[in-house]
């Protein structure tokens, strides 16, 4: 094994320091690095998807091997909270009955409310679906409702007295609209808004449900947020402030300012590649491929980059104290870890399923982006085209009624084979990616826009895909041979991990 690569004493007139201290190691032409950045990319461009559009559109350098970076989440869409407990008084008392009575909830009646809500104050971090791990509940600490201010008007959700709404707090029949008085703290995580009726929950004089409790079960007591949907469940508990009423020549109301950034970390990896072969080989013609130097050099590129991709998505991100080797985080690591979780067997999901995953992945409160790239194994991406082309070629009456999934088209972006497929949500644009064959990931969903690949860059030096190149020589046996290093340290930046998603 010595002589296919050693990397002992060798000899040459580069020498930097052939001392006692040092011994005889020689660096050759290590000095020199050939630097190729973007072109390493331009390599059997449909092998590596990933790496290929992070490199290409997103390619932000870093001048710390452990970066730092932030997430900036708006409240526009977050005033909301659940009713806990409410009652006639401020001493409260139905934190175990929904029912809002008739003669305490008229025009201009005082009523009591306990609110809570089920996202973070500090950075505005909610849950994102079918995702279990750090799941926020109502109550949880730091998610105050901070918002409220006297002045505010507030929709209170209702349904008919009597019904059994089950999980997700039934259908919605009516809504009151009240106005806050005051705000008193509750203790922990919870505020009590004193409030005047404005609008009674009614047609007729008759009790009411409050939508925020489950079958007389407040929000958050016993179930869950990440495994409901936000347009079909919990939009029907939420309680919003939907403006405000002042009287003429008043002065001015109170405020309140939100925390919208969140700090996150990065951290670099190091990966090597490298090649050697005598200069008897490298001077030997061949049949076939004559420079069998050139071939390998190729051959040893592309390998080098599809070790890049397959980290960029199933790397996890971890700092080695011991030995100090650090690893970047990866797209589906993240995934799977923080965005959203859909389920995909193809044997059984319709259309109409699909449909339902997109309105959850693309909810216009958090991802509202055009950006995402469907990144899809190569079943799924089979599935994807057999049920558009279906749709498409069997289903459509005429140009003005067709499905709403079904293949319009292939087009190239950055190189790549892009199909688009539309939906009632927007084109996708759907790639294959053979990485994802084998794992438990069928569709990779990412927006590009908060995604970056993160080279190391600084002082001069750029370590985003160079060659370094060295003249060794084989110990006893007089022959040079050429030795080539391909580097690449760079790291990846994952943010907003409710604007992407899986299906697995």
């Amino acid at each position: 094994m010595a002589d296919l690569f050693y990397t002992g004493s060798t000899t040459s007139s580069l020498n930097l320091d052939t001392g006692a201290t040092y011994g005889t190691i020689d660096t050759g032409d290590l000095r020199r690095k050939y630097n190729f950045g973007d072109r390493v990319s331009e390599l059997a461009i449909a092998q590596d998807p990933f790496f290929r559009f992070v490199s290409k559109l997103n390619k932000k350098p870093t001048d710390d091997p452990h970066f730092q970076f932030t997430e900036k989440r708006g409240s526009y869409h977050k005033r909301y909270a659940y009713v806990t407990d409410h009652g006639a008084t401020s001493a409260l008392g139905n934190s175990g009955d929904s029912t809002w009575d008739s003669g305490e909830s008229d025009q201009g009646d005082t009523y009591y409310f306990k609110m809570g809500t089920d996202y973070s104050s500090a950075g505005n971090r909610q849950n994102v679906y079918g995702q279990s791990n750090n799941d926020i509940s109502v109550g949880d600490s730091n998610t105050k409702p901070e918002f409220f201010m006297e002045g505010q008007l507030v929709k209170i959700n209702t349904h008919t007295a009597g019904e059994s709404p089950g999980s997700g707090g039934g259908e919605v029949d009516n809504y009151a609209i009240v106005k806050v008085e005051s705000v008193a703290d509750s203790g922990s995580e919870f505020v009590v808004l004193k409030t005047s009726v404005i609008k009674a929950p009614f047609s007729s004089a008759a009790s009411v449900e409050i939508a925020s409790f489950d079958t007389d079960t407040p929000k958050g007591t016993t179930i869950q947020d990440y495994d409901k949907s936000i347009a079909s469940q919990l939009e029907q508990q939420r309680c919003y402030v939907v403006g405000n009423a002042n009287k003429e020549g008043s002065g001015f109301p109170e405020t309140w300012k939100d925390q919208p950034y969140s700090l996150k970390t990065g951290a670099t990896q190091i990966w090597k590649t490298t090649m050697a072969m005598s200069n008897t080989a490298r001077a030997t013609v061949l049949r076939y491929e004559g420079n069998e130097w050139a071939r390998i050099w190729k051959e040893k590129l592309i390998e080098h980059k599809w070790d890049i991709e397959a980290d960029l998505l199933f790397g996890t991100q971890y700092i080695d104290t011991n030995n100090g080797i650090q690893y970047t985080q990866g797209a589906v690591d993240y995934v799977l870890t923080n965005g959203n979780i859909f389920t995909l067997t193809t044997a059984t999901k319709t259309a109409d399923d699909f449909l339902d995953d997109m309105s959850n992945y693309l909810d216009p409160r958090y991802n509202g982006s055009s950006a995402n790239v469907f990144f899809c194994d190569t079943e799924t991406y089979n599935w994807l085209h057999k049920l558009g082309g279906y749709f498409k070629n069997n289903m459509e009456v005429s140009s003005n009624f067709s499905a709403d999934l079904a293949v319009t088209g292939r087009k190239k972006v950055l190189g790549l084979d892009t199909t688009t497929i539309s939906t009632v949500y927007g084109d996708m644009n759907v790639v294959r990616n053979v990485h994802l064959d084998g794992s438990p990931v069928k569709i990779l969903a990412m927006n590009m826009k908060n995604c970056f690949y993160r080279p190391l860059v600084g002082n001069g030096i750029n370590r985003d895909t160079g060659i370094y190149v060295g003249v060794q020589t084989l110990e006893n046996s007089g022959i040079d041979r050429r030795v080539d290093q391909i580097l690449t340290e760079a790291g990846m930046e994952f943010g907003m991990a409710e604007s992407h998603a899986i299906w697995k």
